[in-house]
């Protein structure tokens, strides 16, 4: 049984889509003919089919968002749990959802689940939908025969992430707004107001004010076609900057230097840590074994040169030293991961360990950025407050001399 995506027309002749579960084309049409649906095309998503071979490919490297995936491993957690098969659960959160592309996608991962494949391994075929980790956890999961668990603890991680990500999303809407409506009123005044008293100023044959002279200069600047090129030359940079990026070995120099950037380097290599013990005490939970997890929790780093610290970590566990002094070894993470690390071996609660660590360090990080946006605003206040004083001051020093002007 294979999954089919279809267009059809309803009884009052309106254009619906949809995805459903049918073992050839005519049997997809037949299925269709009797929910009073007339088809108008039918495409099968099995990988085996060489005709939606490209379309299904580019279709694969779709993502799922943090919040559509945090619903789909409840809902299967949830049916799992309460003993009901793998591929009903699956088929039942394909009818659930109302987006196409995730029903589509929980259609096609029943479809392999029904060849004989289990659902770790339908899953690893969709690496945008389903990272590593997750594949990692479903894997141990239905080995140990815990799959429902697992499954909830992916949800309640996935949760946590996308509820962080909501945080600082929301305390960055005010900062970011005032400053947007900030940059709109000295762009105004920089290019309407100013040009108008420009003409009143060039009458005269006095000296202008160092301040004054500076103004309109910067004014002429920004209504000319250099504003527009340094704009352009800005752009250029940064995409020149990304193209860099992917050269071999460029990224790795650059996330070396930011490590090196005094206030920076403790921020990412916190963020980073974080989520690394996250991650570990999430796979050594449900039953991976330590070096696996060491792999795997590896590639969720974001800084490619703490990814290379992790390897090495993992490379010398698998040549026999313990987990916490390969971690101390490589100087690379906090003192308060290595030390916990420590103790988890010491007691035999490695996991927990790990999951305590990871916690107190998310909740510096959440006090540093609440820190960080209380700060934000009065600084983004004062600074465009000064940047209009000093417009004001600009525009009225000839003013206050306007009689020896005319």
């Amino acid at each position: 049984m294979g999954a089919y995506s279809y267009q059809a027309l309803d009884v009052q002749g309106k254009k619906i889509k949809g995805v459903l579960e049918a073992d050839t084309d005519r049997d997809a049409r037949q299925q269709l003919r009797a929910k009073q649906l007339k088809p108008i095309s039918i495409s099968s998503k099995k990988s085996g089919s060489a005709a939606n071979t490209s379309q299904f490919s580019l279709w694969r490297g779709q993502k799922l968002s943090t919040a559509q995936l945090s619903l789909f491993s409840r809902q299967l957690a949830s049916l799992v749990q309460s003993g009901m098969p793998l591929d009903e659960a699956l088929h039942i959160c394909a009818r659930q959802t109302t987006q196409h592309r995730v029903q589509r996608l929980v259609s096609e991962l029943r479809s392999r689940v029904l060849e004989g494949r289990t659902l770790a391994q339908a899953m690893s075929e969709h690496p945008l939908a389903f990272n590593r980790m997750y594949c990692a956890m479903v894997k141990a999961g239905e080995i140990a025969g815990h799959l429902g668990e697992v499954l909830e603890r992916l949800a309640i991680h996935t949760e946590t992430g996308h509820q962080s990500q909501q945080k600082l999303q929301n305390a960055l809407v005010y900062p970011l707004v005032l400053f947007g409506v900030s940059v709109a009123v000295v762009m105004l005044l920089m290019s309407f107001v100013v040009p108008r008293l420009v003409s009143l100023f060039s009458a005269s044959d006095r000296v202008l004010p160092p301040l004054t002279r500076a103004l309109i200069t910067v004014s002429e600047f920004l209504t000319s076609t250099g504003f527009l090129v340094l704009i352009l030359s800005l752009v250029a940079m940064w995409m020149g900057f990304l193209f860099w990026l992917r050269q071999p070995g460029q990224r790795q120099k650059w996330h070396r230097l930011l490590l090196k950037i005094p206030g920076l380097n403790s921020y990412w290599r916190q963020v980073d840590s974080t989520r690394f013990a996250s991650t570990l005490s999430i796979l050594l939970n449900s039953g991976v074994p330590l070096l696996d997890a060491l792999r795997i929790a590896s590639q969720v780093l974001d800084n490619v040169a703490l990814q290379e610290q992790a390897d090495n970590v993992a490379a010398k566990v698998q040549e026999g030293a313990g987990f916490s002094r390969s971690l101390a070894q490589s100087a690379a993470f906090p003192p308060l991961l290595v030390q916990m690390a420590a103790n988890g071996e010491a007691n035999g609660t490695l996991a927990e360990q790990l999951g305590y660590a990871a916690s107190n360090q998310e909740r510096e990080l959440n006090l540093r950025m609440a820190t960080l946006m209380t700060l934000l605003e009065p600084l983004t206040i004062v600074i465009m407050g000064g940047v209009v004083t000093l417009i004001m001051l600009a525009v009225l020093l000839p003013v206050f001399d306007i009689n020896s002007l005319i």
